[in-house]
């Protein structure tokens, strides 16, 4: 922690603020709303029409619509943005993170409409705003960069390269390259998906370094000269470059190198006449040293970490320093660690494939932060980040905060998607993580250890089908069993198919005076007590409890336990659509919009396996769609623009023979 006086500034009056838009959506904006409401601001929302009942509208004063769906429509309007908060009577725009939150232009436009800006000053923003730029300024100020490399003069020399947006973040436009044959489509790749993103095909290149840290400093500085340095956080466990778990402290740093980013992260902050909060980010290679990747100036994801340990509220103090109001000259003392969780609609074990659907439950126990861009009931659609909640948690020591954190992931019950739940506890538990020893590769190297199933659905499946022979209020037992039905004291029999595994379990049971027991394949077990929600049964001595809800709508009955968490489908059920397609066809593996299809590709050409196709775009990032064999493309169903349905015939590849 540093804190730096400067040179008095001119006195700044102050101005209170009456009423605040948040310009983005999501846990964002349900956030600052939540801070904004406790300091009785009256607040604003925006949304996008996918977003129409979303749960940062619902927890709004006002909303206004932007007509649309996709961000560069919508959120990405800023004369639309601006408009609603004249509207609505706004006199402040917090930008939360994302969307225009580092658009010099959008900062300034919001000024000129007469409205406060929740953030830095344009010309800090702009400074920073290009990645290629901050690196010359931060060269100029002494702070040690990696030398960037022109792409069209790389050797094998150069390589692992790692490509970045210039503009934005998010891990947007980045990618590794090993190979110098791959440069040019992976340079591409990053420049489309950067333009997608931030409307700034911009691309640079740089040596990417094997094993490094990722670690960061949060700054805060007033109008009246006086910055901040609260301390460091490490955001090492990433994603395809996008942050998972994050924590403050960041663990292990030798006294000499926090104190050398703190007084990097001041000086990079006083270089721009930074104001408000900003987050100055650093690589950390193995042997110790630091350099300066980049400085978001917003507020970061990861920021309540750094609140649970200064014990503040970034917000509030954000928009203190909006009114004019001067900071402490000396931040708050640290305390104890806090740990940060991702909580993703996502399926880690297949390529982080984003999931789409119903959020049927969302509910964490108690013990732990929770700030959740969806609530139980919510749709979870294809056009935005799949984040569907972030987990804090804050304890005195380090082991404790990752003990308390992923003991409340393990007993969430989270229906109706598939999340990165089971990766996130798996990860705060790997011994690695337990002992501190981090790096940006965790998940290269780790992933299909972290991926393995989960436990034998079996039991789960049992207490499911005994839950769900229970007569329903006013029926019968043979008008609850259905199809199933023998005669009611014979045997009866419920299928289950274990999602995602694909594991069928086959469950029989006979009804009692005392109510529904297991039938053969299950002499061991003993059934304790069966309500429609609470099974409880006791193997081998040892009582389990399993919870269990059931979706009427689709079928699905989830199974929550100290064994795990289990979704179950009853059978029998459609199949799955490459259950019914012909070989070499390749599906849409989520909903998305078709951006780019290989140059010459057509019906007839000669394809390699492995060799990209097309790309979807889908929640913002773009996913490669690969021929599944070698052989001759017969038939292309997808066009550059044209949005496809999980499933859908993408293309065919008849796979040639072998002689």
């Amino acid at each position: 922690m540093t804190t730096t006086p400067h040179t008095p500034a001119p006195a700044t009056p102050v101005t209170p603020l009456t009423s605040l838009l948040v310009a983005n959506r999501g846990e964002i904006a349900a956030r600052v709303f939540r801070t904004a409401r406790a300091l009785g601001l009256t607040t604003v929302a925006v949304y996008a029409d996918p977003d129409a009942g979303s749960l940062h509208v619902r927890e709004a004063d006002a909303a206004v619509r932007l007509p649309g769906a996709a961000p560069a429509d919508t959120y990405l309007r800023g004369d639309l943005v601006i408009k609603a908060a004249v509207a609505a009577g706004a006199d402040a725009v917090h930008p939360g993170y994302g969307f225009l939150s580092e658009n010099a232009d959008f900062a300034r436009a919001v000024q000129d409409a007469g409205l406060r800006w929740i953030g830095p000053p344009p010309a800090a923003i702009e400074a920073m705003a290009s990645k290629t730029r901050a690196k010359e300024l931060m060269r100029a100020a002494g702070v040690p960069l990696l030398e960037p490399v022109d792409p069209a003069a790389a050797t094998a020399a150069d390589l692992p390269l790692l490509l970045k947006a210039a503009a934005g973040g998010g891990g947007r436009g980045m990618r590794v390259v090993r190979d110098l044959d791959a440069l040019k489509e992976e340079l591409a790749a990053a420049s489309a998906e950067a333009t997608a993103a931030f409307g700034d095909g911009e691309v640079f290149a740089e040596p990417y370094v094997e094993r490094g840290r990722h670690v960061e400093v949060q700054v805060l500085a007033d109008a009246h000269g006086t910055v901040w340095a609260l301390g460091t956080r490490d955001c090492s466990l990433q994603r395809r470059h996008q942050k998972v778990v994050e924590e403050a402290p960041a663990p292990g740093l030798p006294a000499g190198l926090r104190t050398a980013l703190h007084e990097a992260a001041v000086a990079a902050a006083r270089a721009v006449s930074y104001q408000g909060a900003g987050t100055v980010e650093f690589l950390v290679t193995a042997d110790g040293r630091p350099y300066f990747l980049e400085m978001n100036t917003r507020l970061q994801v990861e920021h309540p970490v750094t609140e649970a340990v200064h014990g503040i509220d970034l917000v509030a103090l954000q928009l203190r320093i909006a009114e004019g109001h001067a900071l402490p000259l000396t931040p708050p003392e640290p305390s104890g660690h806090a740990v940060e969780a991702r909580l993703y609609a996502e399926d880690p074990a297949r390529g982080w494939r984003p999931q789409t659907g119903t959020l049927d439950t969302l509910d964490l126990p108690g013990g732990v932060r929770v700030d959740a861009g969806y609530a139980a009931g919510d749709p979870v659609g294809i056009h935005y980040d799949p984040m569907l909640a972030k987990v804090i948690a804050h304890a005195p020591t380090r082991d404790e905060a990752v003990r308390v954190l992923a003991g409340a992931l393990e007993r969430a019950r989270i229906h109706g998607l598939t999340t990165n739940r089971d990766l996130l506890v798996r990860s705060l538990r790997h011994p690695e993580f337990q002992a501190a020893r981090l790096d940006t590769g965790f998940y290269d190297r780790h992933l299909p250890a972290l991926t393995e199933g989960t436990p034998d659905a079996g039991l789960p499946a049992l207490a499911a089908a005994l839950a769900q022979a229970l007569p329903a209020p006013g029926a019968g037992v043979a008008a609850r069993l259905g199809g199933w039905r023998n005669v009611p004291s014979g045997p009866q029999l419920r299928r289950y198919r274990a999602e995602p595994s694909g594991t069928e379990h086959e469950i029989r049971y006979r009804h009692t005076r005392t109510g529904p027991e297991p039938a053969e394949g299950h002499q061991d077990v003993r059934v304790v007590g069966v309500t429609p929600d609470l099974v409880t049964l006791e193997v081998g001595g040892v009582q389990r409890m399993f919870h269990v809800k059931h979706n009427s709508n689709t079928g699905a009955v989830y199974v929550d336990s100290a064994l795990g968490s289990h979704t179950l489908t009853a059978l029998p059920r459609f199949a799955d659509p490459e259950d019914r397609t012909d070989p070499g066809s390749l599906l849409a593996p989520m909903p998305g919009t078709v951006v780019r299809v290989a140059e010459g590709l057509a019906p007839g050409t000669a394809v390699t396996a492995g060799q990209p196709l097309l790309w979807l775009e889908a929640m913002k990032m773009e996913h490669r769609i690969v021929a599944p064999a070698s052989g001759t493309l017969t038939a292309l169903h997808a066009t550059p623009g044209h949005q496809v349905e999980v499933g859908a015939l993408l293309a065919v590849v008849l796979e040639e023979t072998q002689s």
